[in-house]
Formats: structure tokens, sequence, C-alpha cells
């Protein structure tokens, strides 16, 4: 599937964006494992979320759902799943796979964890080797890629690890397997990460101990308790609706009901500091995440050195933001994100080709980019299969000169159902074909 998107349009309304990926892959883990019935509202009704749930279901886990973003799960507690009968399918899921590898690297019995062509090109080493470390018997491909094969051990150890890397993949990895670790299981981070995994625990009955960047769990049988909760709509999903507003030149959207969990508000700062008129309203708890309605205006942006102590809070959104700088007057620097080599695809190298495919001058760092804000001409982007470069570069059309056809769009089911639809509804000049 392609986007075929004409050029120019005007960006204005309001709307909500598909609930949060990272918190409905967790939501349904944990309370798989926990004792009792859960729900949750606002479930993402995804390829990668619904790869995960399949998961659990094909381990004896009864979930009814998603329907309309209702999901209900009977628990089967800490030492309840079952053997499945083949591999478990993660699709395109690298959160699915990576988490599950620490949840999975406990059980009694054994298991393959398999995904689709991009996901068995993925980098595991980053779980593989602390899961290791743990007493976990893993094994994996040709250079520690999937799939992953996870052998029944005795029992796992809990160990003190200093990420390498901001990941909150990883660190929610090792957070997992600690759960079935001996002793305590502690994870250090060079940078915050997002923290969903952290304030799930807590709300279903096992919090964690904090100090500074450590943060730390006990293993032992102290059961998971069921919970309900709304979850809220993916800031990585209202960024590309709030950068369509910020670079349409006219127009004011109201994007209701989104997270603003301060690990994944950097699109916020970034934009703010690029001059983004970006309001927050309504602001209010959900569940186990702060919410608020997200006001934005069209805006002239200007480039900036994006300061290296946001990358990690905005990193899968930097599809979207180069699309903005690439709209800014001089020049915007990205770096210390070196992290987007290893996404679903080498976002750095797809991002650059992209924009240089589409007229702008850009220069692909090691770690990040160099954007010269300019003029967008019509032309063909390749995606590689990237939901967030496919939708990054349907935005480029508001500001081109002529159509952009974008290329290999299917994988935009993984996380944003109905963005077509969405985003023409808003006045982006988009069809799927």
């Amino acid at each position: 599937m392609d986007f075929h998107v004409s050029p120019g349009g005007r960006i204005a309304g309001r709307c909500r964006v598909p609930g949060d990926k990272s918190i409905s892959h967790r939501a349904v883990m944990l309370a798989a494992l926990a004792e009792g019935e859960s729900r949750f509202t606002g479930f993402l009704a995804g390829a990668d979320t619904l790869a995960t749930a399949a998961a659990f279901r094909a381990m004896g886990v009864r979930i009814d759902g998603a329907h309309d973003g209702q999901v209900t799960v009977q628990g089967v507690g800490l030492h309840g799943l079952r053997a499945p009968s083949g591999p478990l399918d993660m699709g395109n899921a690298g959160t699915g796979m990576r988490l599950l590898a620490g949840l999975l690297a406990g059980q009694r019995f054994g298991v393959t964890l398999i995904g689709d062509e991009s996901l068995s090109r993925r980098p595991m080493r980053r779980v593989i080797a602390p899961l290791r470390q743990m007493g976990a018997d893993i094994g994996a491909a040709e250079g520690d890629t999937p799939p992953l094969v996870l052998r029944p051990v005795a029992q796992l150890r809990g160990i003190d690890y200093a990420l390498p890397m901001a990941s909150a993949q990883v660190k929610s990895c090792l957070l997992l397997a600690g759960l079935y670790a001996q002793g305590r299981t502690c994870v250090t981070e060079p940078a915050p990460t997002r923290d969903h995994t952290e304030r799930m625990l807590a709300a279903f009955g096992r919090p964690l101990q904090r100090d500074g960047a450590r943060v730390c769990i006990d293993g032992g049988d102290t059961p998971l308790r069921a919970t309900s909760f709304a979850i809220p709509g993916d800031i990585s999903s209202a960024a590309f609706p709030l950068v369509a507003a910020l670079i349409a030149g006219q127009g004011e959207l109201l994007i209701e009901n989104v997270g603003i969990n301060p690990t994944r508000t950097g699109i916020l700062d970034i934009l703010r500091a690029m001059g983004g008129d970006i309001d927050l309203l309504n602001l209010r708890e959900a569940g186990t995440e702060p919410v608020a309605d997200i006001r934005v205006r069209a805006s002239r942006l200007r480039g900036i050195a994006v300061p290296t102590e946001w990358v990690p809070l905005a990193i899968d959104e930097f599809p979207a933001i180069a699309v903005a700088a690439a709209c800014a007057q001089g020049e915007t620097l990205i770096t210390g994100a070196e992290e987007l080599r290893v996404k679903e695809s080498d976002r750095i190298a797809a991002i650059a080709n992209g924009l240089t495919a589409l007229g702008i001058a850009v220069e692909a760092l090691p770690d990040g980019l160099r954007i010269q804000g300019g003029q967008f001409h019509g032309g063909v982007v390749e995606s590689h299969g990237d939901h967030r470069i496919a939708m990054a570069f349907s935005l480029a059309a508001l500001r081109a000169e002529a159509p952009v056809q974008i290329r290999d769009c299917v994988n935009v089911g993984t996380s944003f159902p109905g963005y077509v639809e969405l985003m023409r509804g808003l006045g982006l000049a988009i069809e799927a074909a």
C-alpha cells in the first residue's frame, strides 16, 4: 500500500488518536500475570499490540476484545502460563518481543519468539546479554537477531545492570525478568526513558524502589493484583496531526485525551523551542498516567540545536520532528540519537533519504541529522516498511509544490489504525492505494 498526498491543505478541527501502544503492550502482559480480571479502555487495536495479545492467548490466557478499545484479561498468576503449541509470532512488534523475552526467560517451559522480516533484522543483543547474566538460557540467529529461543532454567538471579544506552525496552525487559529472579534486580539508566512499566507494576501491586537513575524490583512470589484503568491516546501518534497543524500555515487543532507522561513529552519541548504554539488544556490523571488535551496553532518555526537530554524523551517522534525542521527557518541539529539507527528501519538514513528526495538539504550524522529548512518539492519517498517514516512524510505534502508519494505504508496499522481517514478529516489530501 502506498500513500498519495496532494499538495497544500488546511489542518483544523479536533480529533482523538489511538491508545498508547507502549501502555497497551504492558497492560496485557501484566494483566495476564495478575490474579483476577483486569479491564482496560482505550486499548490500541493495532497489529503490534494484537500480536502481544495473541501470544498470551497461545499461552492459555483468556483475553476478550479489543471491542471499541475495551479489553478484558483473565489473569492466570505469575506461574500460570502454559507452553504454547508453537512459536509465538510477534509480527513487527519490537517492544513485544523484547519485553516478552524478559517475561518468558524465567518460565518453566521453553518458547521461541519469531517476527516478520523487519523484526528479524533488529538487534536483540541488548536484551540477550543481561538476560544471560541473570542465568537465562537464550539463543538467537547469527548477529543476535530473532528468532529468540528461550529454554527453561531452574532459577534466574537478580543482577545490578547499568544500561549502556537509554532504552525503556531493555529496562522493562529486565524488570519483568526480575519478577522471576532470586533476589533484587536493579537497572541504572544513563538518561531518563519512559516509565510506563514502573507505573504499571505499582498499579498491579508491585511497587519498585527508585534512587535517582537506578530502579530496582524484588523477586519472589508476591502476586500481581488485577486492576482496571483507561489507556490514554498515544503522544507518538499525536505527533503527526500536531506537526501537520504547525506547518500547514493556518488553522487550529485540538487533540483530545493524550498521555503526557513526563518521560514522553520531549516532542512538546522541542517544537515549542522551535516556536510552536502549543498549549496543554484540561490536565488530569487517567489510570496510571497524566493526560491533557493539546491545542496547536499554525506557527512559523525556526531551527534549533536539540538538547541531547531531550532526545530519549522524543525518540519515536523524530520522523515527524524532522519534517517540522524541514519547514523551519534555518538549521536544526539533532545529535545523541544513535538509537534511531535500530528502529523499524534505520531512521536516520530513512529520514535523510526522504528529505533529499523532496528537495531538502540534509546531512546524516552517525548519531543524528543536520537539516536545513527549505521548500519541499514533490516526489517519491521510500518508507522501508516503517510506519512512522510513512506517516511523517505524508505531512510534507502540506508544504510541497507537487504531490508526494510514500511507498510501502501497510505497517501504519501497527500503531495508527485509521490514520488516513483521520488525517483526511482534518484536511490532509491523502489517499491510500
